[in-house]
């Protein structure tokens, strides 16, 4: 496999989301971007940037569809293809309308994201990913390893390895970079759960469900649940704890909020964007 720089990184599309947010401030409007700026989300937090591309130099090739060719699942993601649609419908025209060959450029990828969703079959795991966001969740990750060792055997084992994606390793947060020019993958351990925890600690500040007298007692309580909530507040020895469940990969884990201690962030103002 060649390496290839992405021609469309996130920051780009998600640029070019808050420009139609603005220009278009209709209610109907805006749920159709916030979709589309979650798509965008997805594909980068499910490691997909390079099967995405993949997929777009197959459309170049003449496999694009033109819009309402796309059957509609006759099941419960019915009405998520029909909203995958109406906001692809709405990203072309103004594609069309746009002045600059780069505007239409990243809008044309920004519908090609909503096209590679759907014709993929990826309508349970966006689904999925979209109830995440909704719940105010911890940092979504792909894959939970107890060593790094075990993270990297399972990356060159993929078919099409992930990218700019997350995964735990001994519940750790490590970001997943792949370098195809010369088959290496680093993790690189990141803060994202540390800032996630500071912001919690403000937004919602702990208010214990259950507590327990030692770490023990709390991980097998956390174990026992058939579905747990995807984070709740306890209290072990006294101390908050962040009690997580990852329902894409069915993993549990116990943060202790000291974690988030150095971390703090500044309340602001929410800005008026997506």
């Amino acid at each position: 496999m060649t390496y290839r720089p992405l021609p469309y990184e996130l920051y780009d599309t998600q640029e070019a989301i808050g420009k139609q947010w603005s220009a278009h401030p209709s209610p109907e409007h805006r749920r159709l971007l916030g979709l589309a700026r979650d798509a965008l989300r997805f594909v980068f937090a499910t490691g997909q940037p390079y099967r995405f591309e993949d997929f777009r130099k197959g459309l170049e090739a003449g496999a694009r569809l033109p819009l309402g060719t796309i059957e509609l699942p006759r099941n419960e993601f019915a009405s998520l293809e029909e909203r995958l649609n109406s906001t692809r419908d709405f990203l072309t025209r103004r594609r069309d309308e746009a002045e600059s060959t780069r505007e239409k450029e990243v809008l044309q990828a920004i519908v090609d994201t909503l096209h590679f969703i759907s014709v993929t079959g990826q309508h349970q795991e966006f689904s999925e990913y979209l109830e995440h966001l909704e719940a105010d969740a911890p940092p979504y990750a792909i894959a939970s390893f107890e060593t790094k060792e075990a993270a990297e055997a399972w990356l060159e084992n993929q078919p099409i390895p992930p990218d700019s994606a997350t995964v735990l390793i001994a519940n750790a947060y490590h970001y997943v970079i792949h370098d195809e020019r010369v088959g290496i993958f680093r993790l690189p351990r990141i803060r994202d759960l540390e800032y996630h925890l500071a912001d919690l600690k403000q937004r919602h500040p702990p208010v214990a469900v259950a507590s327990f007298a030692t770490l023990e007692e709390a991980e097998a309580w956390l174990k026992a649940q058939p579905t747990p909530a995807r984070w709740a507040w306890v209290s072990i020895a006294g101390e908050p704890y962040l009690a997580v469940y990852h329902p894409n990969i069915n993993h549990r884990a116990l943060y202790p909020l000291s974690m988030a201690d150095g971390y703090e962030v500044e309340e602001e103002e929410e800005p008026d964007e997506p």
